[in-house]
Parts: structure tokens; C-alpha cells; sequence
């Protein structure tokens, strides 16, 4: 008896054979009966009765009797009678096939005693592997009652695992000795696996005896310190301590594994050991760091607008590219966009806004200065072998703010140094690329953290100073300096009230008027920043306090007229339109660091044989437009440059113990000769910017807006800029414009007209 699942064959009755559209019992035209005789042909793969064409037939079958059916599970209890082997098989049109078959008898070519032989070797198997198990004594008493080979493979079929191939073959051999062999050979492999099984089963399940027992003693050890601990945290010694602090960190990984094997290098060294501090000095740097990610805040704009409009007076432009990246990042709920920098000159509010940038995001701050480093070592940290290893500038600066996502500002970028000791700059590039610093490794550490949702912002003050490669990582946004109405806000908004602050000063004990800010704005500060104007103000709030104590007094003006006993007398003199004039000088306007500035071209001839001095620490650049000035001045009056013949000539830029340099000079050099040679005075209330070509073109130059500025504080009312920086006047405030007449040029013919020497 066998019970056969009815998808593994294909059905025959009488004389023509039917494949189903669907198994029984779905099928409704016929159904085998009970004690109805069939014949079973086994698919040679499983798939739709549709698809079956006549290779997939083997040609052996049986004939048996349906004994029962059972329509739950779509099986058949067949009593095998006799083999059958198709002869001819044909599939109709109509999805019918037509087969002939005959008997296929066996060959026997074993004899009684053998099979009987057989069957006892295997039955002795069983009885040995059965043996062990509780059934044991059940299973042997059914295997006794096996008589033949047969009946033992039908009672053993579910649990041979044998493929359809190879049930087929113990089918279709005719050899009785070759399908005896078979069979042996299949219940053998059947305890051979089952034996392999068993081991294996009690393999793992004892390793799972030791996990688990591993675990349970290491749970019970961690409750009962834990208890010590809350119950003396005094005793809590240094190795206990990282312990804690490392499970909770929530490092990745390969760091963790780092820090384990540090601290087990801490226990066996001991307290006393040579490197004990070292080790303890690394592991309160990994695990003071914050590993896990954080959930970047919801961008509010309308907040952030509001914070920095609170924080910084000015800067429109500059406020609505932080907001344009802040937007970015509300969106993609990420960290987003360009690496900022902020270019300008020193006290116009870089750094602060970066502190300014983290409180509208909700975020940690820190600042990492970077001016004067020449060592990468600075910025990916030392290597440990090394005594007094330290982490780079970047990883502290993290571990500072103990967040994993703070905003960081690297301050003045344009200050790194780099010569054959070494590169900062190349090192930083990791850091500021978004495709790389994901896994940025500290050499100090020796593992890779995740920089990827920090918010870096850098500030320089001269852009040109800054490497190239590292200038491409970022996108520049100018900070152009403060006008005079600007700063006076600001000393009211915000440089005033802190700096009573700072001396102790209460509200209402110190009064400054706007007229009086103006003074000192105009008088005794001449910078695009408000580093100046606060040490002015911080000097008043000092003499205030010393008046406040000594007389006792409840409040302190400060006027026009008694100014001066707080500050002295003003350094600057604003107005430059009243100096005298004089051929051969010309008021030029330069761009520096600290913002823009006003530099007088003077140039004297002397008695001499034609030499050509030029003094005021001037660079490379200016020196050659010194050059391109003499020829233009020569072509353009040749009568006049006879003088050079006979006379040196001497050019001079005041403050020659201020290096100056920039393609910015050359049409003042040029008038300031024409002027000098034709006798013609310019009058000072002309200033001039813009270089030259040896075609007499005017050049366009950079840093307009700061130059107009600086214009404007010497009391120049008209000024002359390349035709093409017209489209940079935008970007000039209307305060500063509406104060100057800005004359456009193109050539220096024009600008010799209206200078009238031509």
C-alpha cells in the first residue's frame, strides 16, 4: 500500500487516457472509484497538464487498484499490482492521448537466499539505529514484521529523500539484484543522514546550552554589579567606568570593537603601567563623542528669519542665501547644499552668523580656528604612536559640542599655511567633500565617523589666498562691509547694550545720541567691520563706569562737546576734498583685508638720467602697472615725456610700511603721471579704481562696493570705476550711491578728459 500525491502522476483509465484540466476532486466529467483498477504514468517534472508535451512522460508505469481517496488532501491509496511500459503514445487534438502499453516483467537475478539475506542485513541496520530512541522498541517491532525488500521501502518512502529521478530508476530496473541494490542503498544513505542529523542537532543544541548559560551568568553578573555600583558609585573604578560608557555610547562597530580592545589593553597594563594614561586619555575621547545620529530638527524660516534679523542688522543678501540653504535642507530632511563661505573683512558678523545659523536650526555650535596651521596632523589628528597624540581640530570640535550634527564654523580657511612641511588645505578636502566624509577616519581615533550631518560653514578674508582645489569645494557669499548708517545701528542695536553689559552698567546710566554715534562712526573708525567702533564704545562704557563711581551719579550723556574727554580727539580726518592740489598726485581706492581703502599716488620728478624709482612696498602686480602706466603716459604725450630723458622719476604710495598689491591701480598711476608730466592738478575730490591695457582700455576689478564705501568715509564725492563693473552697482548700497557721483569710463582718454588734463 502507498499513498501517492495525485499532482505527481498522470492519469489513464480504460482505453483512452484523459489529462484534467484541473486535479481532482475539482474535475466533474470523472473520478476514480474505489476498487476501480488504473494505470499511473509519473511526470517526469511538475507543470501545468497543459504544457505537458511527450518528453515529459517516463515510459514505465504501474497498474494498481484505488483502494481510497481522500479530497483534502488530493491523494490517492493505490495497491500496486503490476509494471507497465508504454509502446506507442500519442496526444489528439483535442488535449485526449491515445497510448498502447504492455507488461514489463522482471528479471531475476538474485536468488531467494540472497534477497533474504539482504533483507536481514538491513533489518539488523534499522534495529541498531533505532535503538537509542524511546520509540525504539515500537520501530523494531515494525520492522520485524517486514517479509520482503518491497514492503520495506513502501513503509520507509516518506522518509527517503530521494529526487523523482531517482524513485523513477527503482521503477524502471527489470533487474530485481539492481533494484534490491538500490534500495539498500537508499535506506543506508537514510541512516547515514539521519545519523549525521542527530549529531549535528545535538552540536548545536549544546552550543545553545553554553550561549545561553554564557548569557544568563553575564546578565546575573551585570545586575549584581549595577547594584554595587548604585550602592557605592565611588568605588566605580577607571575600567568599570568606560564599560558603561561605551555600551551607552552608541558607537558603530569598528569602533567599538577599537575601544573594547583599548580598554582591555587598559586592564592588563593597570594603573601603574607606562601607557596608562594614554589609553585612559583615548577612551575619554571616544566615548565623550556623540555616535548617534540625531534627528535633524524641523526648519522653521520664518524662526530663522527672525533670529537672524534679531542678530545682525544689514546683510540682506547674505540672509537670504542662509535661508535658500536652510530651505534645501527643510526639504530633502537632510543635510543639503553647498559648503558656505563667508568672504569679507574682519568684523562684519562671519563667525557670528554661524552662531546665529545653529540657534535658528536648533543645533549645537562649535568654532574650529585654523589660522597659522601648517600641519595636517592638525586636522586629521596624530597617530597614537607618537607621544602627546592628540585628535585633529575636526574631531574636538565634535567631542566640544556633543552633538553628532552640530554646526561648525572653520574660521579664516584663508590662513592655513602650506609649505614642504606639510598641507592643511588637502587635508580638509575630506572633510568638506559630502561623498567622503561620511566615513572620515581621525588618525588618533583609528576609526571612521560620520561627518556627513554636520553643517560646515567656513569664513576667510581673502579669498585669493585660499588653495584652488579647496576653493572649489565651497560656494563664496561676500560680506561687503558696513555704511555709516548701518554701524550706527548697530552700535545701538547691539554693541552699545552689550558693552554696558561687559562694564557693569545698568540700563539708562549710559546715553549716546545718534548725532554722536555718527562722530564717532565718521571719526574715529574708518573699517568695513565694527571691531573698532566696539573698542571705541567699550572705551566710553570705561570712562562711564569711572564717573559713576566717583561722583556718584545716576547717569551719563555723552554729547558733541564732551566727546572728546572720552575718546581724545579723532584720529581720522574724513574729509580729503579740502587738501591742496598738486600735479603728480591722484587719489586711488584699493580693496584690502580689513575692507576698502583710499591710497594717494604721488610721483615727483627730479634732476637725474631718466631712472625710475618706485617705493611703498609695492608686489609684483602694481610694479608691472607701474610699467604698462610710464608707456601709456609716453605714448599718449610724447612731448611732455621728453622730461623723462633728463629727470628720474620717483613714484611713491604712502604707508610704505604696508605691503600692497592687485590689478587695480593702473589708471590712478596713469593720471597721477599724465599729471605730473603736464603740469595739470587733479582735484581730490576725484578717486579712481580700475587697471589698464597697453591699448588704453580700463579693465574691470573686484571688490567695487568696499572701495565705494571707503570713498565715501574720506569724503570723496566723485569716483571713477570701468565701464564694465556698472553691473556691480547693485550690489552697492543706495546710501553709498546716493552720496557719490560714479562715473563710468572705458578707455583712459576718458578718463584723462575728465580729470582735465586732456
Amino acid at each position: 500500500m502507498k499513498t501517492i500525491p495525485i499532482f505527481d502522476l498522470v492519469m489513464v483509465t480504460g482505453v483512452t487516457y484523459v489529462f484534467p484540466e484541473n486535479f481532482f476532486p475539482e474535475l466533474e466529467d470523472w473520478k476514480p472509484q474505489p476498487g476501480e483498477q488504473l494505470a499511473f504514468l509519473m511526470q517526469k517534472r511538475q507543470k501545468n497538464f497543459k504544457d505537458i508535451t511527450l518528453g515529459d512522460l517516463y515510459p514505465v508505469g504501474t497498474i494498481g487498484t484505488v483502494q481510497s481517496i481522500d479530497d483534502t488532501t488530493n491523494a490517492v491509496t493505490v495497491s500496486m499490482d503490476q509494471r507497465m511500459i508504454t509502446d506507442t503514445i500519442e496526444i489528439l487534438d483535442n488535449g485526449e492521448i491515445d497510448l498502447t502499453c504492455s507488461e514489463y516483467p522482471d528479471i531475476a537475478d538474485e536468488t531467494e537466499e540472497q534477497t533474504a539475506e539482504r533483507l536481514k542485513r538491513l533489518k539488523q541496520r534499522l534495529y541498531t539505529f533505532v535503538q537509542p530512541y524511546q520509540w525504539g522498541m515500537v520501530a523494531r517491532n515494525y520492522i520485524k514484521g517486514w517479509k520482503t525488500i518491497e514492503q520495506m521501502i513502501v513503509s520507509l518512502s516518506s522518509q527517503l529523500e530521494l529526487t523523482p529521478e531517482e524513485r523513477y530508476a527503482l521503477l524502471e530496473t527489470n533487474s530485481v539484484k539492481q533494484r534490491h541494490q538500490l534500495m539498500e542503498e537508499a535506506v543506508l544513505s537514510m541512516i547515514a543522514i539521519s545519523q549525521v542529523q542527530e549529531e549535528v542537532s545535538e552540536e548545536q543544541q549544546e552550543e545553545q546550552k553554553k550561549q545561553m548559560r554564557e548569557m544568563a551568568i553575564k546578565k546575573q553578573m551585570q545586575l549584581l554589579q549595577k547594584e554595587l555600583d548604585e550602592m557605592h558609585p565611588e568605588t566605580i573604578n577607571d575600567t568599570r567606568k568606560f564599560e558603561l560608557k561605551i555600551e551607552e555610547s552608541g558607537m558603530n562597530p569598528e569602533a567599538k570593537k577599537e575601544a573594547l580592545k583599548v580598554l582591555n589593553r587598559m586592564k592588563q597594563e593597570g594603573e601603574n603601567g607606562h601607557e596608562y594614561g594614554m589609553l585612559y586619555d583615548y577612551l575619554e575621547f571616544m566615548t565623550g563623542l556623540s555616535w548617534k545620529k540625531e534627528e535633524m530638527p524641523p526648519v522653521d524660516l520664518a524662526k530663522a528669519e527672525k533670529i537672524l534679523d534679531d542678530d545682525h542688522y544689514g546683510l540682506k543678501k547674505v540672509k537670504e542665501r542662509i535661508i535658500q540653504q536652510l530651505a534645501v535642507m527643510a526639504l530633502n530632511q537632510k543635510q543639503s547644499g553647498s559648503i558656505l563661505l563667508f568672504a569679507g573683512a574682519p568684523g562684519t558678523g562671519k563667525t557670528s552668523i554661524g552662531k546665529s545659523i545653529a540657534d535658528a536650526l536648533g543645533r549645537k555650535y562649535a568654532r574650529v580656528s585654523l589660522g597659522g596651521i601648517r600641519d595636517e596632523a592638525e586636522i586629521r589628528g596624530h597617530r597614537r604612536t607618537y607621544i602627546g597624540a592628540m585628535p585633529g581640530r575636526i574631531m574636538e570640535g565634535i567631542r566640544r559640542s556633543g552633538s553628532s550634527n552640530p554646526v561648525i564654523v572653520l574660521d579664516e580657511v584663508d590662513k592655513l599655511v602650506f609649505d614642504h612641511g606639510g598641507d592643511p588645505a588637502s587635508a580638509l578636502l575630506e572633510v568638506l567633500d559630502p561623498e567622503q566624509n561620511n566615513t572620515f577616519t581621525d588618525h588618533y581615533m583609528n576609526v571612521p565617523y560620520d561627518l556627513s550631518d554636520v553643517l560646515f560653514i567656513c569664513t576667510a578674508n581673502y579669498v585669493d589666498d585660499i588653495p584652488e582645489p579647496l576653493y572649489n569645494r565651497m560656494e563664496v557669499i561676500h560680506f561687503q562691509g558696513y555704511t555709516e548708517s548701518e554701524k550706527v545701528q548697530i552700535a545701538k542695536r547691539h554693541l552699545l547694550p552689550k558693552a554696558m553689559e561687559q562694564n557693569g552698567l545698568k540700563k539708562g546710566q549710559l546715553k549716546i545720541s545718534d548725532k554722536v554715534m555718527h562722530l564717532i562712526v565718521s571719526g574715529y573708525t574708518a573699517e568695513a567691520g565694527v571691531r573698532g567702533l566696539r573698542k571705541q564704545i567699550d572705551a566710553i562704557c570705561r570712562k562711564t563706569a569711572v564717573q559713576l563711581l566717583k561722583n556718584e551719579g545716576k547717569t551719563v550723556t555723552v554729547g558733541v562737546k564732551n566727546l572728546t574727554s572720552f575718546l581724545d580727539e579723532p584720529p581720522i580726518r574724513p574729509e580729503i576734498a579740502t587738501r591742496k592740489k598738486n600735479p603728480g598726485v591722484v587719489t586711488g581706492l584699493a580693496w584690502t583685508s580689513a575692507g576698502g581703502a583710499i591710497l594717494f599716488i604721488e610721483s615727483l620728478l627730479v634732476e637725474g638720467e631718466g631712472k625710475i624709482t618706485v617705493t611703498g612696498q609695492l608686489g609684483d602686480v602694481m610694479k608691472e602697472s607701474v610699467q604698462i602706466a610710464i608707456s601709456m603716459v609716453r605714448s599718449l604725450f610724447p612731448k611732455e615725456a621728453e622730461k623723462l630723458k633728463d629727470h628720474d622719476l620717483h613714484l611713491h604710495i604712502p604707508e610704505g610700511a604696508v605691503p600692497k598689491d592687485g590689478p587695480s591701480a593702473g589708471i590712478t598711476m596713469t593720471t597721477a603721471l599724465a599729471s605730473l608730466l603736464t603740469e595739470k592738478a587733479v582735484s581730490p575730490e576725484f578717486a579712481m579704481t580700475g587697471e589698464i591695457s597697453l591699448q588704453g582700455n580700463v579693465m574691470p576689478i573686484g571688490g567695487l562696493p568696499e572701495k565705494l564705501m571707503a570713498a565715501v568715509r574720506s569724503g570723496v564725492k566723485k569716483v571713477l570705476i570701468p565701464k564694465e563693473n556698472e553691473r556691480n552697482l547693485k550690489d552697492v548700497a543706495d546710501e553709498v550711491k546716493n552720496q557719490l557721483e560714479i562715473i563710468p569710463v572705458e578707455t583712459v582718454r576718458e578718463v584723462l578728459q575728465i580729470t582735465g588734463i586732456l
